[in-house]
Formats: C-alpha cells, structure tokens, sequence
C-alpha cells in the first residue's frame, strides 16, 4: 500500500479565508462519528453538532473499535477519526470510501496537504499534525539551572538533578501503557537508534543491537518515574503535568493545550516545550510524525456519506480554529502557532526529521505483538534479547495468517 506522505514542510504555513457564522447549513441527516478522545477531536465534534443531528463518539478505544463497527453494513458510524497509524485496517478492509468527488464538491477549502491519497484515491482529509516531543516545568528547570534536555542521556541527567532537589513527586511521566501505548514508546526509541522493524521481504527486524539499546534506555527512565507506569496513557501524564505531580515527558502535542487550561491546571504558564531528545548523537529525534484526519464509511448510502462530509467540513473550518486554536497543530485555515505548538514544530522541522509512523498492514502487526510482549520485560519476567525474539514470534505467526509471509 502506498499512501501519500503528509507535506510537513508546509503543515505550519498559515492560511487565509473567511470564517463561517457557525454551521452553514441544516443538517437533516444523522450522522455518527467515532472518534479519539482528546481535546482537539472534541473541538471539530462539537463544531460539526452545530449543523444538528451529528452523534459523536470519543473514546481513546476507538482503534480498537472502529475496524468492526465500520465492516457491519450498513456502517455503524459515518464519520471515523483517524490517524497514519490506525487508518490502515479499514483501507485494507476496504470500509471507507474514496472522497475525490466529496472533495471536489464541498472541499474548496481545503489544502492539498490536508488531502491523504492512497493508490492516486482521497481516502482522507487530514486536520491537524502530532508528534511526541518534550514537554518540562520551565520554572523548575529555571529554579534548578537545568538546560532542557536535547538528548536522552541528558534527560537522565536531568531527572536525577530533579530528583535529589525533590521538587515534584516524579521527575518523569511516560506514556508507557501496556498495549498500544508501551509499543508506540517503543516505536519512538528504536527509531531514535537507527532500527528497522521489518525487512523488504516483511521478516522482522528488531531483535537487533538497535532493540536491546531502545529497551535498556526505557528501563532506565522508568527509574524516575511513577512506578504504575505500565497503566500510564497520554490521559495520565497529562493529568500529572496538570496536577504538578511530574517535571518533564515526551508527550503528544495534542496535549499541549490542557497544560494551561485554567479550569483543570495547577501549572498554567510553567510547561515549556521543545524538540523530542535524540538517542544518538547525529540521528533524527525520537519519535514519529503522525497526522490525524476523517474518513467517510463505505457501506453507508451515498445521500448519508454526502451529509457526513459536508457536517465533517464545517468541523474543520477556520471558525473551530480560531475558537480552539491552542488544542492542535492544525492544518486548517487560520491557524496561528503558539508557544506549546513550538516543541512540535521544532521536532518536525530539526534535520535530519523523524519518520512519520509507517502506515502499512506489517506496521499495524508489529505494534500489536510489541503491546502485547513487551510488558514482561518491565515487569522483570524476560530479557531484553526473550522479548524481542518472542515480539518477532508474534509477528511472524500473524503475518503468516495475514499472508504476508509464507
């Protein structure tokens, strides 16, 4: 599967229309949509409800959801939230529709770097790039006379300069939640230490010296961590930023908001951000670049898909960015960068750039059997070399019954 790779170069160029007065049309239609469940998809969820009759769910499950919910015929939902990362089960499924002539009747405002071609079809409408990048307490950091951590050698030393000052309860937060969470950390370092996760023939590839080091460097940060991080998701670091229970994390930009959310923060005002750290000296930071975007049901009739993109639209229009600017690194019209947006922009433009996640069907095997393996490492039960080589025995049985390797 070849898809289009997003045009980051241009995601932070601003763009220039004229916001609509609310929705711009009646919407008679019902229209569901599921959706992940952090600010920014609740930002375009409540801008398409203004159009009337829209349903939309956000649940952080979605993933795991979305690809049976939009199999069943009709489809469940109209409207699925999507990123590089999860978009491809339903492509292989074949559950959602091309949306060139959508586009073409209802998109005039979109960019061309909002627009996901996959085999030459629009398959999805980006609205807003991610990345994992540092976030730290800048008073902390100011307090202590810590330089903000470029590398992850650095960044141990930083946590254990914060932890002997015993400033906060943990100098460090991770998303390192058994499942998709632990794998995607993973995913980050290993590309951090030049790894290749699988081979042109699709065999596996991270059993390898780039493997162990990825595990050995996030062993050693959890040493400065709350030791319940296998249950710790983006939520929960976000949460202890918020709270001031932690000082730094490698974090998703889509979080970067809430940090100064007067009515839940305790910390407005003292999250900085900044690139994520490299793992060696020469390569790209640590971590993936990542769009997120809407998709439109196959199996749903056309007269459904025509209102569900049209209610999709109006959630993507300058007026929801203005309103909700500080939620994402949008790519929609009218975006204004602000200071949390700075960590991302300088991961996405440092040279050389981390990769964006690898949107293939092997990928998606792969992310599965490090969730599912990679937890016996932390928990003491395996090696680093056992639980690589049982993630390439995972993998391989699965890709065996995918068809992907004989």
């Amino acid at each position: 599967m070849l898809m289009k790779k997003l045009a980051l170069a241009g995601a932070f160029a601003l763009g220039a229309s004229t916001a609509a007065m609310a929705c711009s049309f009646q919407n008679d239609v019902e229209v569901r949509s599921l959706s992940a469940g952090f600010e920014a998809w609740k930002a375009v969820t409540d801008a398409m409800a203004e159009c009337g009759n829209v349903q939309a769910e956000l649940d952080q499950e979605f993933r795991t959801k979305q690809p049976a919910a939009f199999a069943a015929n009709p489809s469940l939902y109209h409207i699925g939230g999507v990123s590089n990362g999860t978009i491809t089960p339903l492509l292989n499924e074949g559950t959602i529709r091309p949306l060139d002539d959508l586009v073409e009747q209802y998109g005039q405002n979109l960019a061309d770097n909002q627009l996901i071609r996959v085999n030459g079809n629009i398959m999805a409408v980006a609205m807003m790039v991610n990345t994992q990048h540092m976030m730290y307490r800048s008073d902390i950091f100011e307090d202590l006379g810590l330089e903000v951590p470029t590398t992850y050698d650095e960044v141990l030393e930083a946590a254990a300069a914060i932890q002997e000052a015993g400033v906060v309860e943990y100098p460090l937060g991770a998303t390192m939640k058994s499942g998709w969470n632990i794998a995607q950390d993973f995913v980050n370092m290993f590309q951090g230490y030049g790894g290749t996760f699988y081979n042109a023939d699709s065999t596996p590839g991270i059993n390898s010296e780039a493997g162990i080091q990825a595990l050995e460097m996030m062993q050693a940060l959890t040493a400065y961590m709350d030791p319940e991080y296998l249950v710790s998701d983006s939520t929960y670091v976000q949460q202890q930023f918020q709270q001031g229970k932690i000082a730094m994390a490698n974090l998703w930009a889509s979080r970067g908001g809430a940090m100064n959310d007067e009515a839940e923060s305790q910390v407005v005002g003292k999250v900085g951000s900044a690139s994520a750290p490299i793992a060696v000296a020469g390569n790209a930071p640590a971590t993936t670049l990542w769009w997120d975007g809407i998709v439109i049901a196959a199996n749903i009739p056309d007269e459904e898909a025509e209102a569900a993109f049209r209610v999709a639209m109006e959630g993507l229009d300058e007026e929801m960015v203005t309103a909700n600017n500080g939620d994402a690194i949008w790519l929609v019209p009218g975006y204004q960068p602000d200071e949390m947006a700075q960590g991302a922009i300088a991961t996405a433009t440092s040279d050389p750039a981390p990769a964006s996640y690898p949107s293939t069907s092997q990928m998606g095997l792969m992310h599965t059997a490090l969730g599912n393996e990679l937890p016996a490492f932390f928990t003491g039960e395996q090696s680093a070399e056992e639980t690589l080589a049982a993630v390439e025995e995972a993998y391989t049985a699965a890709a065996k019954e995918a068809g992907l390797l004989q």
